[in-house]
């Protein structure tokens, strides 16, 4: 069997948000103190063409919810070279509003997610606050116009997208949650996405405190450990770590831009 493509896989960090230790976990942190939390965008180019994972959020919605906006998570692509209107296929990890904000902004992508978040998104479960926050109302319709412009594949288990990039539903923080699988330089690297927001939440086996059930959340650790070569491999999706572990592309690229295809400095 002929060994799939290498990509190039990229983390763009496009807002920010103050927090505590005891907004990030359920039942609160015995040690509390500040907390920030990162929001990415990532992207792995390779064989021809830049798959876009995930679309962040806008500025509207960043004061809307309080969050730093320090970029359009859409423009800064270019900073990689990648063309929204060139890009084909964006993967929407789940429908919260911090993935999905800017699915408007590809005018050309079809778009790829797990049919479960879906049908959580417009589902009974959205009568209860403490869960719909986690979307914007205009985001899940626009998803849905998608579907009927026939610009939405939803998926129902694993998934290979293309050669080298495959998809994997890991439920729990969101009905429909999936991570990546990423062939790269050093090997499969794992875009957790928000099954694990923090390197501490998987570590210690605790969960964030935006839930829909607890005990797939945990499940999905053990998921993202059995799809990496080794922990190195995981990316959280929220971790202001992920900035500091990797190295930028190019100097004038530190803080915004980080390579995920080469081994940690850690």
């Amino acid at each position: 069997m002929s060994e799939p493509p290498i990509h190039e896989l990229y983390a763009i960090r496009y807002a920010t948000r103050a927090a505590l230790r005891s907004d990030h976990f359920i039942g609160g942190d015995p040690h509390d103190g500040p907390m920030p939390m990162d929001y990415f965008v990532w992207v792995a180019i390779g064989a021809g063409r830049a798959v876009v994972i995930d679309a962040g959020f806008t500025e509207p919605v960043a004061k809307k919810r309080g969050r730093n906006f320090l970029r359009c998570p859409v423009e800064a692509l270019g900073l990689i070279g990648v063309d929204p209107a060139a890009v084909k296929d964006v993967v929407l990890t789940h429908l919260h509003y911090d993935h999905v904000g800017n699915f408007d902004r590809f005018p050309n992508a079809e778009f790829h997610l797990q049919e479960p978040e879906l049908h959580y998104a417009v589902g009974r479960y959205m009568r209860y606050g403490k869960l719909a926050h986690s979307f914007e109302v205009d985001d899940v319709v626009g998803i849905v116009r998608m579907n009927y412009a026939r610009r939405v594949h939803l998926y129902n288990g694993p998934h290979e997208l293309v050669p080298g990039i495959t998809l994997h539903p890991a439920p729990g923080h969101s009905a429909g949650l999936q991570f990546l699988r990423v062939h790269t330089a050093r090997g499969w690297v794992v875009v957790a996405s928000d099954v694990t927001h923090y390197y501490e939440h998987m570590e210690t086996e605790r969960v964030f405190t935006t839930a829909f059930h607890i005990g797939q959340m945990l499940e999905g650790y053990d998921l993202l450990r059995q799809a990496a070569p080794t922990p190195a491999h995981i990316v959280p999706g929220h971790d202001p770590e992920v900035m500091r572990r990797y190295p930028a592309p190019k100097p004038e690229l530190e803080g915004i831009v980080v390579r995920l295809d080469v081994p940690p400095r850690d």
